[in-house]
């Protein structure tokens, strides 16, 4: 009787457990039609061809290290009561998931040594994952007419970061009410540069993206990356135009809509390299409206060039608090990504075979 007794428990709580379940089926199968104008038209679902346990993904060179993932952290924050722990959390995320990260603006490092400890996270991230440095045109163009690049050495060096982020930003400069002003196109400023650094470079856009003759030369250069920071997500343009008095908000207005996605640079990149052109950069930064790890996938696969995702306001909002929040979201991108990169394939494939 007690071996009756013992074997009934674990047979009536697997009948509620399937009971409950079927429950919850019926009831949720009416929530959860979709409609065939809802289907995302840039994948094919291939049930068939992959199983469990999900394929790992390769280990991805990047800046004379390795990524464990393809996914970069991109330049958010500095200065403020918050961006220390945003840092940190971004900084162990990095260490425990193998991504890679630019700092925010380090600007204010230059004149004062008040928020260096916002900045000063290699300890954290470790030796093994990319860190960068960020600076924008405007800086370089002044230390460059100066002859104050040295600083730039000194700032890397302090950081023991990787190398530096340029962001090429003249549109927000110049709605920005502080704003600075550019006097020599960007990609002299940065020519200059090259030519007396001895360390990586990355340049980005801050939200309106890179037009083809701004990315062709760009790619010509010998850069370590170019992130796109494309339309579509956080622009910095619009969040000057919305800081300016009310005559000059509805005067520059126009502007918020002008810009180049990413998935339009990812192609104008694969037009140019199936057309012959021969980049001294072959690295992609795809930033600029990554919504999700989909949007990553397709975007990295579409690539001819090698290409890693990045994303900025939503690894923004999930840092702010505990790190288990920003923990759990980066796993359950990893493993979205993953999933994928097992059961769907690209509707119509740029990536050179």
């Amino acid at each position: 009787m007690a071996i009756t007794d013992k074997s009934e428990g674990p047979i009536n709580e697997t009948i509620s457990g399937d009971s409950q379940r079927k429950s919850d089926h019926i009831n949720l199968a009416l929530k959860s039609q979709t409609l065939v104008n809802e289907v995302d038209n840039r994948f094919y679902y291939e049930p068939m061809i992959s199983g469990f346990p999900l394929k790992s993904l390769d280990r991805i060179p990047f800046a004379g290290k390795e990524l464990k993932v393809p996914i970069w952290i991109s330049s958010m924050t500095g200065g403020h009561l918050l961006s220390g722990k945003i840092n940190r959390n971004l900084a162990m995320a990095c260490k425990e998931f193998g991504m890679g990260m630019g700092l925010g603006s380090c600007r204010m490092l230059l004149r004062e040594e008040t928020y260096f400890d916002d900045f000063d996270v290699r300890s954290i991230i470790g030796d093994e994952n990319p860190l960068f440095a960020n600076l924008g045109i405007a800086q370089i163009e002044e230390m460059i007419e100066k002859k104050e690049t040295d600083q730039l050495r000194r700032l890397i060096d302090r950081l023991k970061a990787d190398g530096l982020i340029i962001h090429v930003n003249p549109l927000q400069e110049w709605v920005q009410p502080e704003g600075n002003i550019i006097y020599h196109p960007p990609l002299e400023t940065i020519e200059k540069l090259l030519e007396i650094i001895d360390f990586k470079l990355i340049v980005k856009e801050v939200g309106q993206g890179f037009g083809p003759q701004s990315i062709r030369r760009l790619l010509q250069l010998p850069l370590t990356a170019v992130e796109f920071g494309a339309f579509g997500g956080t622009n910095f343009s619009k969040v000057e135009i919305q800081r300016n008095p009310i005559l000059k908000h509805e005067l520059h207005q126009p502007f918020v809509n002008v810009g180049v996605t990413a998935e339009e640079m990812v192609n104008l990149v694969n037009d140019m390299v199936m057309n012959g052109a021969d980049f001294a950069c072959n690295q992609l930064i795809i930033s600029g409206g990554i919504h999700n790890y989909l949007d990553g996938y397709y975007l990295t696969q579409k690539s001819v060039l090698p290409a890693i995702y990045a994303q900025g306001s939503a690894f923004l909002m999930y840092s702010q608090g505990e790190y288990a929040d920003l923990q759990q979201f980066v796993a359950a991108q990893i493993e979205g990504y993953r999933m994928a990169l097992n059961f769907l394939t690209l509707k119509k494939p740029n990536r050179a075979e």
